[in-house]
């Protein structure tokens, strides 16, 4: 999927594995105990996103913006967190400034020039 506006939306329990997409915005939208195992997030707002236990297993995020995202109790187990090579940094660099963890599964995250990375 490419440039499609989820913001606000209430997406709670939602179920869907290996999507791509691409410059879409999840801004404010409730994500709450949603399965997104093995998608991959590029270029995505998901700032003030709620994913509270939601399972992102595998999933891949390169240059989002998590910014005061709430990602406690979430299982983000074997999850990529990058860069996209614009040719102008900072842009580009995922950012979870402000993000929530509490109680996140992080085991094997992989979390490469992300900005606001509290680990």
């Amino acid at each position: 999927m490419t440039a499609v506006d989820f913001s606000g939306q209430d997406l709670t329990s939602l179920r869907t594995a290996h999507l791509r997409f691409t410059r879409c915005s999840f801004a404010g939208a409730d994500l709450r105990h949603a399965t997104l195992d093995q998608c991959s997030f590029k270029m995505c707002d998901l700032s003030g996103a709620d994913l509270r236990g939601a399972s992102l297993r595998g999933v891949s995020l390169a240059g989002c913006d998590l910014r005061g995202a709430d990602l406690r109790d979430t299982d983000l187990t074997g999850a990529r967190l990058a860069h996209v090579n614009t040719g102008t940094p900072p842009h580009g660099l995922t950012d979870v400034t402000g993000a929530r963890f509490d109680g996140a599964t992080l085991h094997e995250v992989h979390a490469e020039d992300v900005v606001g990375w509290p680990f």
